[in-house]
């Protein structure tokens, strides 16, 4: 079968692998039909590494998919052959303390599509899943949308750790990107829509004010902390961080006000940030990690067939699987307007 490997730095090739075979009766084989390209995939492609995954060469790298099961173990049972599926992308074991403890995303020994040491991506006509990572969508949503799940369901589970209990809350994201973008489409099926987004780019700006934003700015141009008082006189309660930027963090700390929350979901290129201790604890501000998402699959499919969550507005971009590297060259360097690239098989 013909999959997109990783050769090098921001090298990319289209080879042959192995068509996958079911070796346990709960396993599935996916014919892929849709893949998004992540922020996290690019990482791979432009540093080869995020934080200590380092990738080695040749790897496939992919995670957000939607397929079509075409084979399965004799003791699946959720799901059947010719089923449209959102695919879960994380693979936990079930038994360590993390697991029984109802944190599966934090497994540990959890085995992620497309992250290096771990399993192979999905860029390639077939993969291999348990079942347990399939939910079924026939019938409710297109491929493209399925795969779009995956990217929404960790703006639902942003949102979910920052605990917002006042819809009037003001609230603010750095980066409106595919992930800054779910977090915004999740806030405003909650009704909180007191929402600013900071954003370089304006043609993105311009995207987060059609899908709902209040207002929106440059953080590169602008005085954000006059910005945000002249809007909010008491500055914010909550801020998500979507860009992984220094810039932003120490922004977002200064706009959020004593007892805010801030919402770490970006990935910094150095994987380390630096934190103005001082202000930090003036304010006693709470620092929430987000680690991918904690049984959030579900939710998300409903907020994307319930129309609560239109992801597909976000799609700028369509390739099929040979052009996946003109894919990664253009979302790595913000080109053509690109908000969401997808690859088609």
């Amino acid at each position: 079968m013909q999959t997109i490997f990783l050769t090098g730095i921001k090298q990319m090739e289209l080879g042959n692998s192995p068509n996958p075979e079911i070796n346990h009766p709960g396993e599935v084989i996916i014919k892929i039909l849709a893949v998004g390209v992540c922020g996290s995939d690019v990482h791979y492609y432009s540093e080869g590494k995020i934080g200590s995954q380092v990738v080695k060469y040749p790897f496939a790298v992919g995670h957000e998919c939607s397929g079509e099961i075409v084979a399965v173990g004799k003791e699946v049972t959720n799901v059947k052959v010719g089923d449209l599926v959102v695919v879960e992308p994380s693979v936990h074991c079930g038994v360590c303390d993390q697991c029984l403890s109802g944190r599966p995303h934090t497994c540990r020994n959890v085995l992620f599509l497309g992250c290096p040491g771990q399993l192979d991506g999905c860029l390639s006509e077939y993969i291999k899943m348990p079942a347990k990572n399939c939910f079924p969508v026939t019938g409710n949503l297109k491929p493209v949308e399925a795969a779009l799940v995956e990217p929404l369901t960790i703006g639902v589970y942003a949102v979910k750790l920052a605990e917002i209990n006042n819809k009037a809350q003001a609230t603010g994201i750095f980066g409106a990107g595919p992930i800054g973008l779910s977090v915004l489409l999740n806030l405003l099926a909650r009704g909180i829509k007191n929402t600013a987004i900071f954003q370089p780019l304006e043609y993105r700006r311009q995207k987060a004010t059609q899908l709902g934003a209040r207002y929106t700015t440059d953080p590169s141009c602008e005085d954000i902390f006059s910005f945000v008082r002249e809007k909010e006189p008491l500055l914010l309660d909550t801020v998500f961080e979507a860009s992984g930027e220094q810039a932003a963090v120490d922004n977002a700390i200064k706009i959020l006000k004593p007892g805010g929350k801030l919402v770490l979901i970006g990935i910094p290129p150095s994987a380390k940030y630096i934190f103005d201790m001082d202000l930090l604890r003036r304010k006693e501000i709470t620092i929430i990690n987000v680690r991918r998402q904690n049984y959030c699959v579900e939710e998300a499919i409903s907020l994307i067939q319930s129309g609560k969550a239109d992801m597909a507005k976000m799609v700028t971009h369509f390739f099929p699987l040979k052009q996946t590297p003109a894919a990664f060259d253009i979302v790595e360097g913000y080109k053509d307007g690109v908000i969401k690239a997808m690859i088609m098989l």
